[in-house]
């Protein structure tokens, strides 16, 4: 597993697709506050319920100049049946080899019911309008995550 990023450093760049084939490079939001996290797995209980709750707050983080970016190793189609199916309008990067989430830091080893196995580690950055790493969360617990999320955005910009 690579090193977690740290709070002031900067954000590591990326390019990878979104959901409808387009690519998306990190130095396309220059300027700008952006959310980015990084999930398991399109239509999971944990990954629908952040997703949703992102999504509806998506107006609120767009009020403070925020965008909000998805990360996940499922395919472009996964993700369009995933925002499609719970009506999201949340952007979703496909990281299907896993680079992004690694020059993150948030590919590790995962426990599910004994089984060990490499997989996401559900973590939430803040990257401020530097592009720096402004605040992060790993090992995230979806329950009112994503209003923490805002809460957190406030105060930094305050």
């Amino acid at each position: 597993m690579s090193k977690l990023l740290e709070i002031g450093q900067p954000a590591s760049n990326f390019t990878i697709n979104n959901q409808d084939g387009k690519a998306v490079n990190l130095n396309g939001f220059l300027g700008q506050w952006l959310v980015l996290y990084f999930y398991p797995k399109d239509n999971t209980p944990g990954c629908t319920t952040e997703a949703q709750d992102f999504s509806k707050l998506t107006p609120e983080f767009e009020a403070l100049g925020a965008k909000i970016i998805g990360i996940s190793p499922d395919s472009e189609k996964s993700h369009c049946k995933f925002i499609a199916k719970h009506q999201l309008s949340l952007e979703l990067l496909c990281d299907s080899d896993h680079q992004v989430a690694e020059s993150y830091g948030v590919w590790g080893l995962k426990k599910f019911m004994g089984k060990e196995y490499m997989g996401i580690i559900r973590s939430t950055f803040i990257i401020n309008p530097e592009q720096n790493i402004a605040y992060i969360w790993s090992n995230v617990r979806v329950k009112n995550h994503a209003e923490t999320v805002l809460k957190k955005l406030r105060e930094l910009q305050s």
